[in-house]
């Protein structure tokens, strides 16, 4: 394989938007474990009291990461996030104005790697949330298993991120006065498998149970679209049926985590690596499908609301797709 090396001058602002993406590289794929490794050591050197003091605050502090976490507005704000943004770039694109006095529950297609355009538009504030949508609070939800990890979880905590567990999507949805965003990466990690370039398939036909959470609590629906989320990575060919495919999903069904073996570029050369491509990301959010409450939603109801869901991202995909370069004759793909 020949390798393409990266030019010797390049300029200050790419190499620091490239670092910007080592860091959130590097925190997505290691900093749990290292943050883990940290509070072991700690356990077993001479200041083992600080880990039991930590031990101590974990369990105080335990119900946190389901009733709304712990943002901090100075970690939203770093200037290392707009570097990452420029780095690809991301845009976040408003096509409606969305109404503080509601919450809403963002539905985020596709899920993609590494979720870059719901981590940059949601949990930073690099491509101005706050000032596209005043008065509304986004939240980001990940697996709950990430919220165990010592360190760790004050850290993505600080970004907006929260956990995924029913009760905390429930404690955002029902905040009275309005203004609180669940941000729901619908595919979820079996998604993730699918996510390479061109790919268009969204794993949502079967998942209902963010329609009968908006109706029980009267949040407004909105299709969230992200342009060029497949397009960062590439992947090692994993077929359904086949070996590979079959241990992702093994691994899925228990750890609730999925594997996918993705690759891209290096920091200085452009054949192989672990960071993204160099390639735009357009979020854009769709128009708010009213949603009146409901506590306890009939089967026929649901599906319904499914369905208008349904209709919306695709008129949403549809209206906005030549805008980002994809072609007339390409459709979302639902399975």
């Amino acid at each position: 394989m020949k390798i393409e090396f990266a030019p010797l001058h390049v300029p200050l602002e790419r190499r620091l938007q490239t670092a910007a993406v080592v860091q959130w590289v590097f925190s997505f794929l290691a900093l749990a474990q290292c943050c883990l490794a940290v509070f072991v050591l700690l356990c077993l050197s001479d200041y083992w009291p600080l880990a039991l003091l930590y031990v101590g605050w974990m369990y105080i502090d335990r119900d946190t990461p389901v009733t709304g976490g712990r943002r901090c507005y100075w970690v939203r704000n770093w200037a290392l996030w707009s570097y990452f943004r420029d780095y690809f770039p991301i845009s976040l694109v408003k096509t409606a104005d969305l109404d503080p006095k509601h919450n809403y529950l963002f539905g985020f297609h596709p899920h993609g790697v590494l979720v870059a355009g719901a981590f940059g538009n949601f949990c930073t504030e690099a491509s101005g949330f706050s000032r596209l949508f005043p008065g509304l609070t986004p939240y980001l939800l990940m697996l709950p298993f990430w919220f165990r990890v010592p360190f760790f979880r004050e850290y993505i905590m600080s970004g907006g991120l929260v956990s995924s567990e029913k009760s905390s999507a429930s404690h955002i949805l029902s905040r009275p006065g309005g203004g609180s965003v669940a941000v729901i990466a619908i595919g979820g990690a079996p998604e993730s498998l699918e996510a390479r370039p061109g790919a268009l398939t969204l794993q949502v036909l079967n998942r209902k149970g963010f329609i009968k959470l908006a109706l029980k609590h009267g949040a407004h629906l909105v299709p969230v679209f992200s342009f060029g989320e497949n397009e960062l990575f590439d992947q090692m060919e994993n077929p359904t049926g086949s070996a590979l495919r079959a241990a992702q999903e093994r691994l899925q069904k228990v750890m609730g985590i999925a594997l996918p073996l993705f690759h891209a570029r290096g920091v200085f050369q452009y054949s192989f690596g672990l960071l993204p491509y160099r390639q735009p990301v357009h979020t854009v959010v769709g128009k708010p499908i009213p949603v009146e409450q409901n506590l306890n939603p009939r089967r026929e109801e649901i599906d319904a609301l499914h369905g208008l869901y349904l209709d919306s991202l695709s008129q949403l995909f549809e209206e906005n797709k030549a805008h980002y370069g994809i072609a007339a004759q390409r459709h979302l793909n639902f399975i």
